[in-house]
């Protein structure tokens, strides 16, 4: 895959910036363009092309976006730091396709050494599909689950997990023969990766804010004999 690099803005003089146009809500653009408008607006912390169509982000609310999201880095991180060759990512730029660079709220991935599906560019990007991704939404009605779930799904990435915060509802969706079909919670209300063996969730746990418990789900993953045989697989 050809890569388009964007352009440095601090290889560029204030008048060059100046006239790069603003990136706009709604624009129409291909990826080259979009890094392009993206890397002059270093004040944007935020900005998406999803099926070629620029989507920013509002001010982050603190309980309904900022708490499930620190909530989320947790329990990624917990399963992230006893295996190796994993990397866990918050908010980063993801390569998929020439329409859809988007910068998810959390990512886990195989490296590529460990012959994961996704590799980290000379200029410092993800491309290609993490294996699993999280995104907070405010409900359904989000584009986290249209738009953005069809490039995800397309792209390959294998795990998507979306976290409806007005809803009450968390939806984790697993990649089979092209399609994303729900990943339900077993009998005790525990919902188990299938790409990252001991990466168990305990939704209500999660849904509730009881960390501890979240932690402890984790951790009761990492002791089964999956995860030890996954991590075995990964080397060190």
């Amino acid at each position: 895959m050809v890569t388009a690099k964007p352009t440095r803005t601090d290889q560029l003089s204030g008048d060059a910036i100046a006239s790069i146009p603003l990136l706009e809500n709604g624009d129409r653009l291909t990826r080259a363009e979009f890094e392009h408008r993206y890397s002059a607006m270093p004040q944007v912390k935020k900005a998406e092309l999803i099926e070629g169509i620029v989507h920013m982000a509002s001010p982050v609310r603190a309980r309904k976006h900022g708490k499930p999201h620190g909530a989320v880095m947790g329990w990624l991180f917990t399963y992230c730091q006893a295996m190796p060759k994993l990397e866990l990512l918050d908010n980063s730029t993801v390569r998929l396709d020439m329409d859809n660079e988007p910068q998810p709220d959390a990512c886990l991935r195989i490296e590529e050494e460990a012959d994961g599906n996704s590799r980290v560019t000379e200029d410092d990007y993800i491309e290609g599909p993490p294996e699993l991704i999280v995104e907070i939404a405010a409900s359904t009605a989000s584009y986290d689950l249209h738009d953005k779930k069809k490039a995800y799904r397309r792209n390959g990435v294998q795990e998507y997990l979306v976290w409806r915060v007005l809803d009450g509802q968390l939806d984790w969706f697993v990649l089979e023969d092209g399609a994303y079909v729900q990943l339900m919670a077993d009998d005790d209300g525990i919902t188990r990766s299938r790409v990252f063996p001991g990466l168990w969730l305990r939704v209500e746990d999660l849904l509730e804010g009881n960390l501890p418990g979240l932690v402890a789900g984790v951790n009761e993953g990492l002791a089964s004999e999956a995860a030890q045989a996954f991590r075995g697989s990964l080397g060190q």
